[in-house]
């Protein structure tokens, strides 16, 4: 068990995170020790291939790392039950949103913590993932978790985190809130519904394939809108005295702020 990862609470996030271990063989399932209070499709999957599903807590005092995977108004109370049983050395692994560094770790009795906000992208291997921590030792394990299934972004300060939260943490959902946007449009102009949806989310996934690369997000734009040509209008009318721009800025900013609310 010294090489024990534990993660706590299996939800949407928890699950993707899962999934993405599994799919990138990033952790041996051997390794893993999943504590769910009910059974989860990811959790049984990877108990199929050798992880421990809510062992007994004496298990875990090896353990190098604890993820948590719980909502953040849960995990003072979930951890209880845990925290008697931890390695003091074990590494506490954060993916919530709001919840500081410093309070985690008095939780966690002055353990080290690595906060992480990754994207559900995680669970194809191709999620986004912001890292914070005050310790290198936690930092590297958590680079060490998150690497294999997300392009990776090193804050400077934990303050930031809330930033990044909302850009890349929620990015997603604005994403398809777009995509369900333009399909809605597209139906508007006569397009059946179900070819509308498709050619927008078929879109969405092409245009996720171009941005891969090293082009700068104008050349992208570029590439696609000659002057003068049809995607030019249609730019032209959906960033019309900062149409665009203005409701994505206060999106971030209202995010943001309910992270720091979520901090306080």
């Amino acid at each position: 068990m010294s090489n024990a990862v534990v993660l706590q609470g299996v939800g949407r996030l928890g699950s993707a995170i899962l999934e993405g271990w599994l799919l990138t063989g990033a952790i041996d399932p051997k390794d893993l020790v999943i504590l769910t209070p009910s059974e989860k499709p990811a959790a049984e999957k990877a108990r199929a291939l050798g992880a421990r599903i809510n062992p007994p807590l004496e298990d875990l005092t090896q353990a190098k790392a604890f993820v948590i995977g719980v909502k953040p108004a849960k995990w003072a109370e979930a951890s209880k039950a845990v925290l008697p049983h931890l390695n003091k050395d074990a590494v506490i692994v954060s993916v919530m949103a709001g919840v500081p560094e410093a309070t985690i770790s008095e939780g966690f009795e002055g353990r080290k913590v690595v906060r992480v906000m990754p994207t559900t992208g995680v669970a194809h291997g191709k999620g986004v993932a912001s890292l914070w921590s005050s310790d290198k030792a936690a930092f590297d394990l958590g680079l060490k978790l998150f690497e294999p299934i997300a392009e990776t972004a090193i804050l400077e300060s934990e303050d930031l985190m809330h930033a990044a939260t909302a850009v890349s943490g929620c990015g997603p959902a604005y994403f398809f809130a777009f995509t369900r946007a333009l399909a809605e449009a597209g139906i508007a102009e006569g397009l059946p519904q179900d070819v509308a949806i498709k050619l927008a989310r078929a879109t969405l996934r092409s245009a996720a394939s171009g941005v891969s690369g090293s082009e700068t997000l104008d050349a992208l734009i570029d590439r696609v809108a000659s002057p003068g040509g049809v995607t030019a209008a249609g730019l032209v009318v959906l960033n019309e005295n900062g149409a665009l721009d203005r409701p994505v800025k206060g999106a971030v900013k209202a995010a943001v702020e309910k992270s720091t609310e979520l901090s306080a």
